[in-house]
């Protein structure tokens, strides 16, 4: 929905739009009328004041609908998660570079961060950085720190100026796939999953990354699909939000604090744990890969997680610090896999993005990129947008959102600026590879998306409804599934071929 909307559209029945291929459904629109005061004959607001407008009360639920779009936080500098706060919606700090940058580094030098590592029975070598693994990168002890899990199983520390390591790495018995998470509340820890079966905190004021606490995906039960942990956790008043591929939702009481000694401790305590599915889910779906491989996203006093099923949730956790237990007050089924992110705007309205590969009649029905309206449960569906043309098809990529477009890109190549309003498609053009599974960001009106051909592009995206203008293109090799994370003149990422990398302003 457009911030600056000043008018209500008001549509009687569906609205049927086919851009480019893709057939839009707009289901309902929905829009705030914005009421012009009364003008006086001398041209003075009728309604003008002196005195100063009362100050707003300060927020007192879990994530403040003000932040979105805003830094995690004032304690930390640095984009610090997935997608960067609780409603996945920041994406980084500019200056950032509009003409052809510099490769300032690569890590390693020489070789891959590579690694065996057993999926669905079959063992295989999997090297570098993918989806998601956006480094979290962030300002500590003076200097730029760039962090990230890799495939070959360790937690790597680096210098964002060099490319070196700051600290030893920290080594996990398996590949890590998600984004990593800095502590937003100034604590030395970070917090990471790996397919190894566990979720850690790690401790970083003690020379060496330092374990603290892990939990097992088998800590739970029922549990269902495998045991990785490819999202990336929020922390939020001391608690741990999480969900694994077990498709278990877990919340974990931290407990922070520091020793005698001034070294930083936790005694965690999971609070509450909730099934990614349900008896309706299994019936409907017709299979148990119903694994939570998306970050959890928090806006107000809900929490939102979709799974492998395409299950998509949200749970009130407004009496969680009261010793009330969580209760589920939003339920939506896709149809298919949804594993990318879900990103939440300032009105609460929810942009998901799904697969197509089962084919059945729900995912056909309902389209792949969708806007739902989690206070209408009974008819969430603002408008949805279908990428149904081959199997498979659809979004791995988490949505962005810039001024009144939400952005997408599908598994084939599409790159699509969408109208938050109706869903309209407004631009639209196709990156080469196919398996575009990164998700878009956009820093300072220009958007940065890679593809599998190893290519890094970035787009001029000032004018929402102009076709994106190309400012650069650089070839780095490998297929490019990490989310590059934008901070300060530089950006860091991972491909497939085995390496980090670090462009910067020329």
């Amino acid at each position: 929905m457009s911030r600056t909307g000043t008018f209500r559209l008001m549509l009687a029945a569906a609205l049927v739009l086919v851009l480019g291929g893709l057939a839009t459904t707009a289901y309902a629109l929905r829009d705030t009328v914005s009421e012009k005061p009364e003008v006086s004959a001398n041209g003075a607001a009728a309604a003008a004041s002196t005195s100063a407008a009362p100050s707003k009360p300060p927020f007192a639920g879990w994530s403040d609908p003000d932040l979105v779009g805003k830094p995690y936080g004032t304690k930390v500098q640095g984009l610090l998660t997935f997608r960067g706060n609780p409603t996945r919606t920041y994406y980084g700090q500019g200056p950032v570079p509009r003409t052809m940058p510099v490769h300032k580094w690569q890590f390693p030098k020489t070789g891959g961060l590579c690694r065996m590592s057993e999926d669905k029975g079959k063992t295989t070598q999997w090297c570098g950085n993918g989806w998601t693994g956006q480094p979290a990168v962030f300002e500590k002890d003076g200097r730029t720190w760039v962090v990230f899990g890799a495939y070959d199983g360790a937690i790597h520390f680096l210098d964002a100026a060099t490319g070196e390591r700051i600290i030893p790495d920290f080594m996990t018995g398996d590949i890590i796939k998600g984004t990593v998470t800095m502590d937003p509340d100034g604590f030395p820890l970070l917090y990471s999953g790996s397919r190894d079966n566990y979720y850690r905190v790690i401790a970083l004021d003690r020379g060496k990354p330092t374990e603290l606490w892990k939990l097992s995906a088998s800590a739970v039960k029922p549990t269902m699909w495998n045991d990785d942990w490819d999202g990336s956790g929020l922390i939020i008043d001391d608690y741990l939000f999480e969900g694994g591929e077990n498709s278990q939702f877990h919340i974990v009481k931290l407990n922070r604090g520091y020793d005698a000694n001034g070294k930083v401790t936790v005694n965690p305590k999971l609070v509450f744990n909730t099934p990614g599915w349900d008896a309706q889910l299994l019936k409907d779906f017709g299979d148990t890969n119903v694994s939570i491989e998306n970050s959890v996203s928090i806006y107000k006093d809900t929490v939102y997680f979709a799974n492998s099923g395409g299950l998509v949730q949200g749970w009130d956790i407004s009496g969680l610090k009261a010793g009330k237990t969580p209760t589920r007050v939003f339920r939506f089924w896709t149809g298919d896999d949804t594993d990318a992110s879900i990103v939440i705007d300032e009105a609460g309205f929810l942009y998901v993005g799904s697969e197509y590969e089962k084919g059945n009649a729900r995912s056909k029905q309902i389209g792949q990129m969708l806007k739902l309206d989690p206070s209408k449960p009974d008819n969430p569906v603002v408008w949805a947008v279908k990428d149904q043309g081959s199997k498979p098809a659809g979004i791995w990529g988490t949505p962005a959102l810039f001024k009144d477009i939400a952005i997408y890109d599908t598994t084939g190549g599409d790159v699509m600026g969408l109208d938050r309003a109706t869903g309209a498609v407004r631009w639209k053009f196709h990156v080469p590879g196919n398996e575009t599974w990164q998700s878009p960001v956009v820093v300072d009106d220009t958007l940065f998306i890679g593809d599998c051909s190893g290519i890094m592009h970035a787009y001029d995206v000032k004018d929402t409804n102009a076709q994106p203008k190309l400012l650069w293109e650089l070839k780095i090799g490998g297929c490019i599934e990490s989310t590059p994370a934008v901070w300060k003149g530089a950006m860091y990422f991972g491909t497939r071929a085995g390496a980090i990398h670090s462009l910067a302003v020329s």
